[in-house]
């Protein structure tokens, strides 16, 4: 786990905590404060000689793991959190859930757990955080800050005075200051990274001294970038987009708010990293950066869609848009192996242009389809729309999950979002990757060139970046058809199928991997306890 040092933001979280102890009346001293505890300079104070407080000692409750999971509010985040919380529940620990207050009333269908509570916090924008050319990202980040590290600093110190202290907190990316002052507070820390582990060295050797060289690299015409312990080559189409600048109004909110993730990081010695994915799916990416202790506890997605364990986890429970009707009893009425299923996710809003062009390319193509084509305007303007609805079907969302591991599936064109790229591969779903920004394209050439296990759309992109529906059906045919190409493509999914499956079995390196952090847990619990503040 990350180890506490002293320092300003450690002294400062300890000073609220003794504050709290000296100046509230102690349940387990008959209602007297501990006012001796500012009678001794604050370098001099151990916890363990306030032997009667919970997180002071190690009492009984500290057996019990108490798990605090702080997430981004983005449906990518969501998603794998809350199978991390219901894993961590069927391992006996209780947990703890808290996002902003706007994206826990976005979610529809949250879990329901007698051992996981939810519990919402306010960044100020509790109506949303809209993106425009006049917003105010640093006042949106300071805020957001300030007010999550109040919410956590009051949490912890609350349920310790309680007698329910928290073992442990979780949180996932761009969320440094909740570790913080977790750390503070002298209470482990782990991050739990929601993309493949090779994105994240990527992000590291980029805010380690690599900005400049990666920077020079792509003014070439045609140029490859070498990272030290990555497995394969990079061009500039393959990096995260914001490291490489784009028209996006998230690109300079992202950036600084991953070199802040970067930063804190720094801080730590051998920080904890939970990371969705398997050893065996990128064993480099997880030995290429030293300073990082990367664990690998996944595939996490719904127990019915990978180990089987509990078949009636059948959904993350996180979803911000409610399935529609009607989308399975379609895919039973098609053969094995012959629907193409199309979304973008929860946050893509694709040009009308490039809309035109894929619906051309599915007409096409002649293939039945599933598309997943969220409300709004762009989408509604397709001028094809009724004849896309009479040759396939249109769903306004669809429990993804529940999709893939339909028997008529036989492509997935996916955007690669790191939670529909590993929902698919686990499914044995070759895919069409279409990736758009962020890791999406890190993501697409991980599937195309290191798993093989897909295509990514190529030559046929205009000069208005649109990919021409050529181009998309020459993929569908790949991937679709029966040619060596796309035998190769099936039997690579299949291979990583088994081996997703085999990771999380009892037994299996991402089931070790997470009841050795767990083992972890409780001995820096029991040993911070125990140490000078």
């Amino acid at each position: 786990m990350s180890k506490t040092t002293d320092g300003p933001g450690l002294r400062s979280g300890a000073r609220i905590f003794l504050f709290h102890l000296a100046q509230n009346q102690c349940k387990y001293c008959n209602g007297s404060p501990h006012t001796s505890l500012f009678q001794q300079p604050l370098s001099q104070v151990l916890l363990s000689q306030v032997s009667c407080y919970p997180i002071a000692s190690t009492h009984s409750t500290m057996l019990h793991h108490r798990f605090l999971l702080m997430l981004y509010p983005a449906q990518g985040h969501i998603n794998p959190a809350f199978q991390f919380a219901k894993r961590l529940v069927s391992l006996g620990a209780h947990v703890t859930i808290s996002t902003t207050v706007f994206m826990h009333h976005r979610i529809k269908n949250k879990p329901t757990l007698a051992s996981l509570s939810f519990l919402p916090f306010s960044d100020g924008y509790d109506d949303g955080f809209t993106l425009t050319e006049d917003t105010n990202y640093t006042h949106y980040k300071s805020e957001f800050k300030r007010r999550g590290s109040e919410f956590v600093t009051d949490l912890i110190v609350s349920n310790a005075e309680e007698g329910h202290p928290f073992t442990c907190l979780v949180y996932t990316p761009l969320l440094p200051w909740a570790a913080q002052v977790a750390r503070g507070l002298h209470v482990p820390t782990a991050m739990l990274w929601t993309q493949p582990a090779m994105v994240l060295d990527i992000f590291y050797y980029y805010f380690h001294g690599y900005g400049d060289y990666i920077a020079e690299k792509t003014k070439e015409a045609s140029c490859s970038i070498e990272l030290p312990g990555l497995p394969l080559l990079l061009a500039p189409r393959d990096l995260p987009s914001f490291l490489l600048g784009s028209d996006s109004n998230l690109d300079p909110l992202l950036i600084s708010m991953f070199e802040e993730q970067l930063d804190y990081l720094d801080t730590e010695t051998n920080p904890v990293i939970l990371v969705n994915t398997f050893e065996e799916l990128e064993p480099e990416a997880f030995r290429a950066v030293d300073k990082f202790n990367m664990i690998p506890i996944g595939p996490l997605i719904p127990s019915a869609f990978l180990d089987g364990k509990d078949p009636s986890d059948t959904s993350f429970g996180g979803h911000i848009f409610l399935p529609s009707d009607g989308y399975m009893e379609w895919l039973d009425s098609k053969p094995d192996k012959t629907v193409v299923y199309v979304s973008f996710g929860s946050f893509c809003e694709l040009s009308k242009k490039q809309l035109e062009e894929i619906a051309r390319a599915l007409l096409d193509s002649g293939v039945p389809f599933l598309w997943v084509i969220r409300e709004n305007a762009k989408e509604g303007e397709l001028s094809c729309r009724e004849e896309l609805e009479e040759k396939g079907k249109i769903a306004k969302w669809c429990s993804q999950p529940e999709v893939l591991s339909h028997p008529s599936l036989g492509c997935f064109v996916t955007h690669c979002g790191w939670n529909s790229s590993i929902e698919s591969l686990v499914c044995g779903v070759p895919m069409v990757a279409f990736p758009q920004w962020t890791d999406q394209k890190t993501n697409a050439k991980l599937i195309e060139d290191v798993w093989k296990i897909g295509v990514r759309v190529d030559h046929g992109m205009n000069e208005e970046g649109v990919v021409e529906k050529e181009e998309i059906r020459r993929c569908l045919e790949v991937v679709m058809g029966n040619g060596e190409k796309g035998e190769e493509l099936r039997m690579n999914v299949r291979k990583w199928k088994g081996l997703a499956k085999e990771a999380v079995t009892d037994g299996g390196s991402s089931q070790k991997y997470l009841n050795a952090f767990l083992d972890n847990v409780g001995q820096e619990s029991i040993h911070i306890a125990q140490a000078r503040v």
